[in-house]
Formats: C-alpha cells, structure tokens, sequence
C-alpha cells in the first residue's frame, strides 16, 4: 500500500509530469494507491486561501482514477505521538504520516524534510 502526500496527490490527478519516472511506475503499477481526507482538507484550506487555484473535483478525480480513500482513525490520531522531531512541523504532514504508519503503508511525498528523517517506507515522489 502507499499513502499519497497532499503534494503527490496532487501531481498524480492535475500534473503527473511532476513526479518521478518511480512515482509514476508505483502509481500506475500498484493495486493500493490511498488517499487520505486530511489532503482533501488541505487542499480544501489552500484553495480557499488563494494558494491553490484548481477547477475540478479532487475527490472524484481521485475515486475515477482508482485510488482508495483511507480513513483517519483514532488509532492512527495517535500514532501523531511518534514524530516528535514534527511538533513544530505542518499538522497535515504530521497526520499523514501517522496515518501511513498506521496503516503499515510507505507514504509517497517530495517534501524534503520528511525526506530527510530517514524513514525506510518513506518514498520520494520526485524521483
């Protein structure tokens, strides 16, 4: 299974040019591709602040493209817990990667912070 980043997401339903040859091969080639609310809220917020402009349904492109909305559980709510290096880190990243933890799912993302932490079932979607 690999949880999609807000970012990845993004990339994979309006601008798939934006990731990486590997990216592309994991998404098109895996059964489990997830989706998680927490990236529709942060997009939902960023469109609403300007920093997104985006005129389609990201849910629906998601569902149509065939990847699967995974919930955001309270077993995963706590799974926060276990990035403390994150406290000062966007919340949204922080849950999404507790709720891949989890879930036992690698989370594809390009930010390279979360990179940088060293995670083995965290893949870059640049590359």
């Amino acid at each position: 299974m690999f949880l999609l980043d807000t970012n990845a997401l993004l990339a994979a339903l309006v601008a798939p040019e934006r990731l990486g040859p590997r990216a592309r091969s994991i998404i098109s080639d895996h059964p489990h591709i997830l989706f998680s609310p927490i990236s529709i809220t942060e997009i939902a917020i960023k469109t609403m602040l300007g920093k997104f402009l985006l005129d389609c349904d990201v849910v629906a492109l998601a569902h149509q493209t065939g990847f699967q909305e995974i919930p955001y559980s309270a077993h995963a709510a706590q799974e926060v817990a276990g990035f403390p290096g994150l406290v000062r880190h966007d919340p949204f990243d922080r849950m999404l990667l507790a709720c891949a933890r989890a879930n036992q799912a690698h989370f594809l993302t390009s930010d390279v912070f979360i990179l940088g932490l060293g995670f083995d079932w965290v893949v870059d979607s640049s590359q």
